[in-house]
């Protein structure tokens, strides 16, 4: 029997009523902040991610879907900011007004080892504010995250972040870290070995029990408590800080957090839920002032976020499908047919039998399906205009003018039920 492969998964419909509302929430709260979305292929040129993402991270390394066709080489996006960045480049959108702000909401893909709320089709939601460098614009995206998993009733959140410093300093703790740290060097795992080299700061990340107690011993830990970057920059993270005391957003400065690619600057944030275990974090970002740059765009500051929505999914309580508002039970379809493009077209939900039962069987469906309503529409009621509405639930049922019935119906737009 054929099934999906495996690390990716079908989403049901009893399951996409809670996706949905996700949806619906985070394109309600970003659109509100004056954000707009993006979409971009779901695959790009191999060297995209190898310049953006950073030769030397894991997701390039061992996780990316990439084939040839032709003479190019081609990827499935393993995450957005990289594939946002160039279309801003190749779009010209630093011409645009400042900031450029912009969400997109779509599947990635990365070879690793499925496991819960990580699969190797899975989904993000982020946001990318292009053109500022301004603790206040790294305030706004953290503000907006913070936003959509209130509103979302996301519980136990904790926002971790911290100073990764500009380039230039942190090319200096690098070095710094790699003399602190060479005489543990033959004690580390096989990666940070091999990151001693390539990425120190990832070092920092890893998850390996010996090299975790080798970063809390007392020399190493001493090292990295003390502040590495440069003056522009702890004003930078110092101003941030304040105005997320001022907005009642608490916070762990956590020197440990450096995040795994290689384009992030200054400011590096998670946000946490104890609800997940071990791998706690709901959202990750940071500052990437020298991305656009790097991918051969004009020099251009950005800030940006983006979460994992399977793992932010099952923190959500389960929403239920939206239930059918009329069942028609009629012996003319094609009058059937009719009105039910007339309710429909008024914003309602509604099934007619397109198989030929009888009414009663019709009827029998109607109640299967849990419809608040059934409009019978008999050859009676054809000829008089009318229709039999009978309240399920009530097991009440009143004949009434057909044409009265549809001007009666009213229900306010989407977009202001969101707002």
């Amino acid at each position: 029997m054929l099934s999906a492969p495996k690390g990716t998964h079908d989403l049901l419909p009893e399951a996409l009523a809670t996706w949905q509302y996700f949806e619906n929430t985070a394109r309600s709260i970003m659109e509100r902040a004056n954000f707009h979305e993006i979409r971009t292929p779901l695959f790009e040129a191999t060297s995209l991610f190898e310049r953006g993402v950073g030769d030397t991270t894991d997701i390039v390394n061992k996780e990316m879907y990439t084939f040839e066709k032709g003479d190019r080489q081609l990827t499935l996006r393993p995450e957005n900011t990289a594939g946002v960045v160039r279309a801003y480049i190749q779009h010209g959108m630093d011409r645009c007004p400042k900031p450029v702000k912009l969400y997109y909401l779509g599947p990635m893909f990365r070879y690793e080892r499925p496991q819960a709320g990580r699969q190797r089709q899975f989904h993000q939601a982020g946001v990318e504010l292009f053109g500022l460098d301004t603790p206040q614009s790294d305030a706004s995206v953290i503000l907006l995250a913070w936003d959509l998993f209130t509103t979302l009733g996301i519980p136990d959140l904790a926002l971790e972040i911290n100073n990764v410093g500009c380039f230039d300093c942190r090319d200096d703790f690098k070095n710094q870290l790699r003399a602190i740290l060479l005489p543990f060097k033959d004690s580390l795992c096989e990666d940070c070995q091999k990151r001693y080299e390539t990425n120190p700061l990832r070092m920092l990340d890893c998850k390996s029990e010996k090299c975790k107690a080798i970063y809390a011993s007392e020399a190493v830990a001493n090292f990295l408590e003390a502040d590495h970057t440069c003056e522009a920059c702890q004003q930078h993270f110092n101003a941030l800080l304040i105005i997320l005391t001022q907005c009642n957003i608490q916070f762990h400065h956590n020197k440990m957090l450096v995040r795994g690619l290689d384009y992030y600057t200054r400011t590096v944030f998670e946000i946490t839920s104890t609800h997940l275990g071990a791998q706690n974090a709901v959202c990750g970002g940071g500052r990437y002032n020298g991305l656009v740059k790097t991918l051969g765009g004009p020099d251009t500051p950005a800030v940006g976020w983006a979460l994992g929505v399977e793992r932010l999914i099952s923190l959500i309580p389960p929403q239920h499908p939206a239930s059918l508002d009329f069942y028609i039970a009629s012996d003319d379809p094609g009058s059937a047919l009719l009105l039910a493009q007339q309710i429909q077209h008024q914003g309602f939900s509604v099934e007619v039998d397109l198989s030929g039962k009888n009414l009663g069987k019709q009827l029998t469906q109607a109640n299967k399906l849990q419809a608040g309503q059934v409009i019978i529409l008999g050859e009676t009621e054809r000829q008089q205009n009318q229709i039999t509405l009978k309240d399920m639930a009530k097991g009440l049922q009143e004949t009434v003018d057909k044409d009265s019935f549809l001007t009666s119906l009213k229900r306010p737009p989407v977009s202001s039920v969101l707002r």
